[in-house]
């Protein structure tokens, strides 16, 4: 909650409505003579929207303000029945949040799931968590659906495009397939650009403008906002880093190519190096794990790393390294303010994080580095879903027109 006396942090310019609601989701109730301050409108235009916006249930009365002597004003806030679904799918999980105006959880499921299933069975899983939803008395209708899938999306057409890791997926109709399941509108984006979006709202970088989101998981990606934006490129496939060659001798990656970051350093890539590395002999640790349990992820090399094992902790460094490498030019040529590193791989902790670090401040041209934090998430598998929450919020309070 926001009280007298706090800064209201400004937003984006827009239409009056717009900017009204982001604030109050943002904010929390505040005052009709904040938001007046805040938004830099004449009273009674303010008031005039404000009584529109309560007419139209969007917004509502929240009590008296603190006194500031004199009358006591009435705080506003947004309507306590808005309800925002938020869906990150990734290569292997469904994480589903149904959120009220805020963007503060009321429900939330998440689930082990293989996107190659394809479109008509993650959705119909996903329909079936918002049902559950629904049953649990999580909400009675939605407002917006938000959704990030793990592939190059057509953010305009709300459609996945020619997906590496989505077989199945190409131009399916995600958005107007949900937005007609649901009776509200939908919004669908890349899975990193989400997790950026999410890292502003909530996370590590509230105050930043312009940063990388790194996501290193079965691929990697990179959401990049400039100047307070996510940048989607033309097509909407900026940031696709996980297919920039590293390696011109290296693995087949599943675009086809040879040598990309992802198929050197993704998360498949590092169980299949793991598995690799256990029947050679070379990690007593490796190969008691694939003994036991048949197979290896990503978790096995974290958790042999942290016990101490050399060759666990070398292939760590080693795809630290390849993807250290990759930001260094994209510092040299973007110059960010900061990069955070997420995704499953960034359970990997500070051992990735240090060695990423290393490269980047050595490789990058010194003026860009030299206060350039490289942090990890703060919002960790949450940071999907919470961007997907603020899509899905944006696209509602656009179109209460």
């Amino acid at each position: 909650m926001t009280h007298h006396g706090a800064e209201l942090t400004m937003r984006p310019p827009g239409p009056l409505h717009l900017r009204l609601l982001r604030l109050l989701r943002d904010q929390g109730p505040v005052s009709r003579a904040q938001l007046s301050d805040a938004l830099d409108v004449p009273r009674p235009r303010l008031v005039a929207e404000l009584e529109r916006l309560v007419a139209a249930g969007y917004v509502a009365e929240a009590g008296p303000a603190a006194s500031r002597g004199g009358r006591r004003s009435t705080l506003v806030e947004l309507s306590r029945h808005l309800r925002f679904a938020a869906v990150d799918l990734g290569a292997t999980s469904i994480d589903v949040e149904v959120t009220d105006g805020r963007l503060e959880p009321v429900a939330a499921y998440s689930e082990p799931a293989d996107i190659r299933s394809g479109p008509k069975a993650i959705l119909h899983r996903v329909d079936e968590l918002l049902a559950k939803a629904k049953i649990d008395g999580a909400y009675e209708r939605l407002d917006a659906i938000g959704i990030g899938v793990p592939g190059p999306v057509s953010f305009r057409d709300g459609v996945p495009v020619s997906p590496p890791i989505m077989p199945g997926w190409d131009r399916f109709p995600v958005r107007d397939l949900l937005a007609r399941e649901h009776g509200c509108p939908a919004v669908v984006d890349n899975d990193v650009n989400i997790m950026a979006i999410g890292e502003r709202h909530a996370g590590v970088v509230p105050s930043v403008d312009d940063f990388m989101f790194v996501k290193i998981g079965t691929g990697i990606g990179c959401g990049i906002y400039l100047s307070s934006e996510v940048y989607r490129g033309t097509d909407g496939c900026a940031g696709d880093i996980g297919h920039i060659q590293v390696d011109a001798h290296g693995p087949v990656c599943a675009c086809g190519n040879v040598g990309c970051l992802e198929a050197v350093f993704g998360g498949a890539a590092l169980a299949r190096d793991a598995a690799a590395v256990a029947r050679s002999g070379a990690s007593a640790a490796l190969a008691d794990r694939l003994g036991e349990h048949g197979s290896l992820s990503a978790r096995d090399v974290g958790e042999g790393a942290a016990e101490g094992d050399a060759t666990c902790i070398q292939l760590i460094r080693a795809g630290g390294q390849a993807v250290g490498g990759v930001l260094a030019g994209l510092v040299s040529f973007a110059n960010p303010s900061m990069i955070v590193i997420g995704g499953g791989l960034a359970q990997l902790g500070h051992l990735l994080l240090a060695e990423i670090r290393s490269v980047v401040y050595r490789r990058s041209l010194p003026l860009a580095t030299s206060n350039l934090p490289v942090v990890l998430t703060e919002l960790g598998p949450r940071a999907g879903v919470t961007g997907a929450a603020v899509l899905a919020s944006d696209l509602a309070f656009e179109q209460m027109a």
